[in-house]
């Protein structure tokens, strides 16, 4: 159990690190930021950045002297990089979950393996397994690349009705290896927030329903409109996934939530996730401390919440409703201290709470 005063080391500096850095100072620990671009938004509120790149080797030992455990705040840092921090310093979540969520086709094969259904899938080398893909998944998919794709990045879709122009799709996604995903005719997205400790102990937010736009998450609100049983098995489905992995912080598992109230697994993230800024306003303990408690060994809370609410993203020039939202009752607002507002760029969310039904 780290003590008061230890430092956390967090690899990335985006408005997810920086609201690590703000829930470890509330429990009286230092933060040290690794990330290229310097003054990120982390680096803002922790004690210390490490302008370098993830997987440069100096500033990988200098993180790992400087550091009492290790974290990260996105699932595209260099595997390798974990696995050399880890044979110095603890890594929470640990590298293995980084390493399958990396990659699409092991991330979907996993989840099938701890008996957690998903969509329809096929894997993608070339034109000739595309087509085969197609054929076996009957209708209308999406092809979508292996590694590196987020907010709607690196996706196509298709008919699957021989219309389809499979090398212009390929070249679409720039040739690289690519999973064929059916589409589902699904009534909602939902997803959990769950936690566990290093003693295997777990937490699990409530369901939280989101919608999405341009491949962006716009919304998330809570309660999730889904039955008791749904929930149950959303639940328990983060339950058995962080026990495979023998995981150790934060994670969201996201789901397609079909009429018949049955569940199909999108993806999961190992790090807290977007789709859980409410419980920052809307529970006594956010997933960021949560988060925290669970990698420095510390007793993990209670994830009540106390208020329904709708978590909205700011995104782009959403950023000039500050004022008006300001003005709302009930609307807990938090910016991520960006200089430039873009078109797709996550600027801020603002939680907008009432009575808890």
């Amino acid at each position: 159990m780290l003590q008061p005063g230890s430092t956390i080391g967090i690899i990335g500096g985006g408005q997810l690190g920086r609201m690590l850095a703000m829930a470890a100072a509330k429990l009286g620990f230092r933060t040290v930021i690794l990330e290229p671009q310097a003054d990120c938004p982390a680096a803002q509120v922790a004690n210390r950045q490490i302008v370098a790149p993830y997987d440069d080797t100096d500033a990988l030992a200098e993180l790992a002297r400087s550091c009492n455990v290790i974290t990260y705040e996105f699932e595209n840092v260099p595997v390798e990089a974990a696995l050399e921090l880890a044979e110095k310093k603890p890594v929470y979540p640990p590298p293995i979950a980084l390493e399958i969520s990396q990659d699409r086709f092991r991330e979907k094969a996993f989840l099938n393996d701890c008996d957690i259904a998903t969509a329809p899938w096929y894997l993608v080398n070339d034109t000739r397994s595309l087509a085969a893909g197609l054929a076996a998944i009957g209708g209308p998919a999406i092809l979508k690349t292996r590694r590196l794709g987020y907010d709607g990045k690196g996706q196509v879709r298709l008919k699957g009705d021989g219309s389809d122009d499979l090398a212009a799709a390929l070249d679409a996604i720039g040739n690289t290896p690519a999973i064929l995903e059916g589409f589902v005719a699904f009534e909602r997205e939902v997803s959990v927030i769950a936690a566990r400790d290093r003693e295997g102990e777990s937490q699990v937010y409530d369901i939280a329903e989101n919608v999405h736009s341009n491949g962006i998450l716009a919304t998330s609100t809570v309660p999730a409109a889904i039955t008791p049983a749904t929930a149950d098995m959303a639940r328990e489905a983060a339950e058995k996934l962080m026990h495979a992995l023998d995981y150790v912080g934060v994670m969201g598992l996201e789901f397609f939530v079909l009429a018949d109230g049955s569940l199909l697994a999108n993806e999961f993230a190992p790090r807290v996730h977007n789709s859980g800024h409410w419980t920052e306003a809307a529970c006594a303990i956010s997933q960021f401390e949560q988060h925290i408690r669970a990698i420095a060994g510390l007793p993990l809370g209670d994830p009540i919440r106390h208020s329904d609410c709708v978590m909205e993203n700011l995104i782009g020039n959403d950023i000039a409703r500050v004022p008006e939202i300001l003005r709302e009752p009930q609307a807990v607002l938090h910016l991520y201290g960006k200089a430039e507002a873009r078109p797709g760029r996550k600027m801020g969310h603002v939680t907008k709470l009432k009575r808890k039904k």
